[in-house]
């Protein structure tokens, strides 16, 4: 929990700074519905929409942040109330990384911290194929958590695998692209010249296993408050 705890504790103290832990500001996080969230695209394969994950949304002064979870549920409270959450649950540290892009957005001027909607997803992956190939030019990519027009995009340029924990993915052709399971983890993250990584391991605190001295990318609203904190190169560029 290294990389999470390191976050938190910025969070805190950055607060603390601000002096708005104990205003009774009220923060509250809920699930969106699918449509809420991504609206509607013509491809129908997000994992949201299939009811893997879901997103939640916490609002802080009429200013939203968000974070991808597996975990379902509401909370309201003041700031202290969500700092003083442990993280030791999916829902909890949801709720904290929701809670930390609302108030990055308030105060800190963190941009695209809400998901971008119906075909944006694809124009997102084309801009993104683009910019690796401008950046980093041919290299072999691990993407960790599928993302649909993500992996067709970069499939068409790239050698690339696929790290999902979806059993109901694993072993099967998404995309062009075989997805394997979590076991393959550290073998594909040692294959790769790159890795594009899903904020959403963050909330759900494996982000430790991707920070090597690879370059990594992570993707994604979940981590638009975090990656500003620890120097981490992001790329969303469609979100609002």
């Amino acid at each position: 929990m290294q990389a999470l705890d390191n976050i938190h504790s910025q969070a805190l103290a950055h607060w603390n700074d601000l002096n708005i832990l104990q205003e009774k500001i009220v923060v509250s996080a809920k699930p969106l519905t699918p449509e809420e969230a991504i609206g509607k695209p013509d491809d129908q394969d997000y994992p949201i929409q299939q009811g893997k994950e879901h997103l939640m949304e916490a609002t802080f002064n009429g200013h939203k942040g968000q974070a991808f979870t597996d975990s379902r549920g509401t909370f309201s409270g003041t700031l202290a109330d969500i700092a003083a959450l442990p993280m030791s649950s999916n829902f909890n540290r949801a709720v904290f990384v929701a809670t930390l892009n609302a108030v990055g957005c308030a105060y800190d001027n963190t941009e695209h911290t809400v998901h971008c909607k119906d075909n944006e997803p694809k124009e997102c992956a084309g801009n993104l194929r683009e910019y690796i190939k401008e950046k980093y030019g041919k290299r072999r990519i691990t993407i960790i958590g599928f993302q649909p027009a993500m992996t067709e995009a970069l499939h068409a340029e790239f050698d690339v695998r696929l790290i999902d924990l979806d059993p109901n993915n694993i072993g099967q052709i998404k995309r062009g692209v075989l997805v394997e399971g979590k076991e393959k983890t550290q073998e594909a993250v040692e294959w790769a010249e790159l890795l594009l990584v899903t904020g959403t391991t963050l909330a759900n605190n494996s982000i430790d296993l991707f920070l090597t001295e690879k370059p990594v990318i992570f993707y994604g609203t979940t981590i638009a408050g975090a990656a500003p904190y620890m120097n981490w190169e992001r790329f969303c560029p469609m979100s609002k």
